[in-house]
């Protein structure tokens, strides 16, 4: 691994509910988080345990993280948040509710600017409450993600984003990411195409391993899928290149099923969490030893 570069590790707390397949998208069984809790009545924490084991890990390895945050997590897992910033580590926003913001299959906008900017902001301002600090970063839910989101992000006065993944797969952006790779970027206005201008809000894409095809490796489900060896090639390949990233979700290392986790298709994609997992996190953490950051700081080098 390179001495210059950073990973920058980074941490999504949403929960079983904010999976597509039940909120957030025109394709899930509810609409959107509050039509879920107006007719959810029994258990939906899943979150809160094991993201204390996290930040437990974190601690033992003397590791800050960045925490992207769903908003209203602050209500629905009261303190959570709180004690993650007190643990001194950055909170950055993971949406309002986990929604979408363009369609999965048409790549169609699913809400208007203004209700985008309004969610947004209103996100920011619960996040910064909790934890007390300002919230510079977003990562789009479900990794969604639009040029004009970008530049709405900027005006919200956020400074980094870090949702793009370019790989041979799948692209879940409306651009054609020209002159993008694993590297910081700042995209140009209105797409997310490598501007090649600095500018007030910076994409932070996540890491690839190349041979022939792109194959993406940032984690999240593909840690689950391929392992931790499998990510440690595209981290190391990444950083020849640039800064990059990790992520990684909480609701991965439960060793609980989730409710409505019925179908064939759900059970084959949760096949693989727990106590696995989380082993898997902590052997990259600890071969990524030194070169570890929040994105803030990574982002404070440019």
């Amino acid at each position: 691994m390179s001495n210059k570069n950073m990973i920058a590790i980074t941490v999504d707390i949403e929960d079983w509910y904010h999976l597509p397949s039940i909120t957030g998208t025109p394709y899930s069984k509810y609409k959107d988080v509050p039509t879920f809790f107006n007719n959810w009545k029994s258990r939906y924490d899943y979150l809160r345990k094991p993201t204390e084991r996290v930040l437990d890990m974190l601690q033992e390895l003397d590791i800050k993280a960045t925490f992207f945050v769903v908003a209203d997590v602050v209500e629905h897992c009261p303190g959570l948040v709180e004690k993650i910033s007190e643990g001194g580590h950055e909170i950055a926003c993971h949406g309002l509710h986990h929604a979408c913001k363009i369609n999965p299959r048409t790549k169609e906008s699913l809400m208007s600017k203004a209700e985008f900017k309004t969610r947004t902001l209103q996100a920011k301002i619960i996040l910064e409450k909790a934890s007390g600090l300002e919230v510079k970063g977003y990562r789009a839910p479900n990794a969604y993600v639009s040029g004009w989101m970008i530049d709405i992000l900027e005006e919200l006065g956020f400074k980094y984003d870090s949702s793009v993944s370019v790989n041979s797969f799948y692209n879940k952006t409306d651009s054609k990411l020209i002159g993008v790779n694993c590297s910081p970027y700042y995209p140009k206005h209105g797409r997310l195409d490598n501007g090649e201008v600095k500018r007030g809000i910076i994409e932070i894409p996540w890491p690839y391993f190349q041979v022939f095809l792109r194959f993406p490796t940032a984690g999240g489900p593909i840690l689950r899928f391929f392992g931790a060896q499998y990510i440690l090639q595209g981290l190391n390949q990444s950083l020849r290149k640039g800064d990059t990233i990790f992520y990684f979700h909480p609701i991965d290392m439960t060793e609980e099923g989730f409710p409505l986790n019925t179908s064939l298709k759900q059970k084959l994609f949760w096949l693989v969490k727990g106590i696995s997992v989380e082993n898997r996190v902590r052997n990259i953490l600890r071969y990524s030893d030194k070169r570890i950051c929040t994105v803030a700081e990574l982002v404070n080098k440019y």
